[in-house]
């Protein structure tokens, strides 16, 4: 069973720039699919973005797109969520999430392995 811990999180001015890691252990990294959920207080968890076990083809939400990069490196057993350009909006826990399987999926509820989250604060 794959196992994820999140780090990167932190305080940030609107405008700024953070880049949060997953390093995966226990399990075939490269056989999963990964993605980054947030989770505002008060709101739903919803999807930031994925990428795909091999070919790494990546997918974003509408919200970030154009603002975030997700990257994977199978070598290192980590994935990457590379935030530019933070509004306030941004301000939530992310989470890291897997699965197994080739299809991409933007429902929280197709990711059964989850990290414990990291806390990223956007200020004005």
């Amino acid at each position: 069973q794959v196992q994820l811990v999140e780090s990167g999180g932190g305080l940030v001015q609107a405008g700024g720039s953070l880049r949060l890691s997953c390093a995966a252990s226990g399990g075939s990294f490269s056989s999963i699919i990964m993605a980054w959920f947030r989770q505002a207080p008060g709101k739903e968890r919803e999807f930031v973005a994925s990428i795909t076990r091999n070919l790494y083809s990546t997918y974003y939400a509408d919200s970030v797109k154009g603002r975030v990069t997700i990257s994977r490196d199978n070598a290192k057993n980590t994935v990457s969520l590379q935030l530019n350009s933070l509004t306030l909006e941004d301000t939530a826990v992310y989470y890291c999430a897997a699965r197994e399987g080739a299809v991409y999926s933007p429902s929280p509820t197709a990711y059964v392995i989850w990290g414990q989250g990291t806390q990223v604060t956007v200020s004005a």
